[in-house]
């Protein structure tokens, strides 16, 4: 038999009625998925949030982040619950809890498997609205799962931050096949993003490309960039913003 997991998280929050809780979900044969989730009493809307990097968030059974607790979708996740939105944070399976954790996944039936199990149990807890949110390299999995899921009955629509939109190692968001998505589409992107990925210039090519119903573009401008420009502390990751990034992706999610 398989079972799922539930652990209650005893742990301070921003949001002090809001308890974390770690979950475990079964994906495929002897796999879980290990999962954050953190939500309002009546949730409006729920945010499927996919990090960047290698993805392997590596939670532990009480809540800490081994890895990525600076990730642009993840040191904003109480934002989104001030939103009145539904968080669930997503680690790499339980079979890729080493590297390179997602790297070289993220486009595989596997991953497709995983992300409908989770799908299928955030049902299970909230008939909101469920959206797959994706940053820098999360977004090739929100964008692969946006164009490859047979069955997208139980998502609403897709949000991709920081777009890979240039890669030569692995299938950049650019080159999937797009034209397949016809859930609404919200693009975010900074207009200085410096990461060699993420060019804003090449966000028209994205644009071109998405035929969704509902799809728009919200280009952010200030803040401020530290080291790596790839990095979650550069304008890749909405340093400075976060709070005007998180406002406009729940504003536009709760109207679609």
């Amino acid at each position: 038999m398989r079972f799922l997991t539930i652990l209650i998280v005893m742990t301070l929050s921003l949001c002090a009625d809001i308890l974390p809780k770690v979950i475990d979900v079964p994906t495929r044969s002897n796999v879980s998925e290990r999962l954050l989730v953190l939500s309002p009493d009546v949730p409006k809307a729920v945010v499927v949030l996919f990090a960047g990097g290698h993805g392997g968030v590596q939670l532990t059974s009480d809540g800490k982040f081994g890895w990525g607790e600076g990730n642009f979708l993840i040191r904003t996740r109480e934002l989104f619950v001030k939103e009145g939105l539904m968080v669930v944070i997503v680690d790499a399976p339980s079979d890729r809890q080493s590297e390179p954790y997602l790297n070289s996944f993220r486009q595989t039936k596997e991953h497709l498997q995983d992300i409908n199990a989770i799908v299928a149990w955030v049902q299970t807890q909230t008939t909101a609205p469920l959206w797959l949110v994706g940053t820098s390299r999360g977004t090739q999995s929100v964008a692969y799962a946006a164009t490859e899921l047979t069955e997208q009955k139980a998502i609403h629509g897709f949000v991709l931050t920081s777009t890979i939109l240039s890669d030569a190692k692995s299938k950049a968001v650019t080159k999937m096949d797009l034209e397949k998505i016809t859930k609404p589409i919200l693009v975010v992107h900074h207009q200085n993003d410096g990461c060699s990925h993420c060019s804003f210039d090449l966000i028209p090519s994205l644009m071109s490309k998405l035929n969704a119903s509902s799809k728009e573009l919200i280009a952010i401008e200030g803040g401020q960039t530290k080291g790596d420009p790839c990095n979650a502390f550069g304008y890749h990751g909405f340093n400075g913003v976060e709070q005007e990034v998180v406002s406009k992706i729940s504003q536009w999610v709760l109207s679609h």
